[in-house]
């Protein structure tokens, strides 16, 4: 990490949450201004794309859940490890499941940038686990925070009833995301880390949104591929009509 970025991480004080979202500002508005976010927070995104949308989702959140769970005990995954509350695999598998059918499995499409992010997640995983609290935080509360609107946004677009295809969203053992958050801030800042390890989790932290920008372009590089795939259950295909409001 630069020496700017650097500064900055340290002018909003010690708390890992406040600096990691000082050095990650930048990076977290490239990520809302993609074409595939600015897209969707219109509710102009295509079914074919929301459902590899959700094959990328399942392919990232089952390297991040393995390693959290593998590395649970770690002194600095411990304090942040919420799988009851937080967990999205089988949420994912339940919407994966809804537009595939029971035999999704076999039909997963994995993009390259999507690949290259498990396969990060996977190996610090293995060498690294107190950069796994990076990318915990970055998903996890991006979920809690803007996924909700997103949730919303594709539910009434579609024409979903009730958790059909849009179980990812919804996180039945959070009973107030605005306390929650608070609870997960404080535990993520109670981790004792030297200065070294903490600049290296900042330097990841900013590396995730990159992983999550490269994600979202690549998902609208494959539109024209998308088409082809758009078979399944669940709504219509098609371009989402726009809302009025969000």
């Amino acid at each position: 990490m630069d020496t700017t970025k650097m500064k900055r991480a340290n002018s909003v004080g010690s708390d890992l949450s406040e600096q990691i979202k000082e050095v990650t500002k930048d990076s977290h508005v490239r990520a809302e201004n993609t074409q595939l976010m600015l897209n969707y927070q219109k509710g102009q995104i295509t079914l074919p794309q929301y459902k590899i949308l959700l094959c990328s989702l399942y392919e990232i959140y089952r390297a991040l859940e393995e390693e959290l769970d593998r590395n649970s005990a770690h002194p600095a995954v411990e304090p942040i490890y919420f799988p009851q509350e937080l967990a999205r695999l089988d949420s994912l598998e339940q919407d994966l499941e809804y537009f595939f059918g029971s035999q999704w499995r076999e039909r997963v499409i994995v993009p390259a940038a999507t690949h290259r992010y498990a396969e990060r997640l996977r190996e610090i995983g293995r060498s690294s686990p107190n950069l796994l609290v990076a990318h915990a935080y970055t998903r996890y509360l991006g979920d809690l925070s803007g996924g909700q609107v997103l949730g919303k946004i594709t539910q009434k677009s579609m024409g979903l009833s009730g958790k059909e295809g849009v179980a990812f969203f919804s996180f039945p053992g959070v009973t107030s995301p605005h306390r929650f958050k608070q609870l997960y801030r404080s535990r993520m800042n109670s981790i004792e880390l030297s200065e070294e390890e903490r600049r290296k989790v900042l330097d990841e932290a900013v590396r995730a949104f990159e992983f999550n920008i490269e994600v979202f372009d690549d998902l609208q590089k494959m539109l024209s591929i998308t088409g082809e795939t758009s078979g399944g259950r669940g709504t219509q295909n098609g371009t989402i009509n726009p809302l009025t409001a969000i």
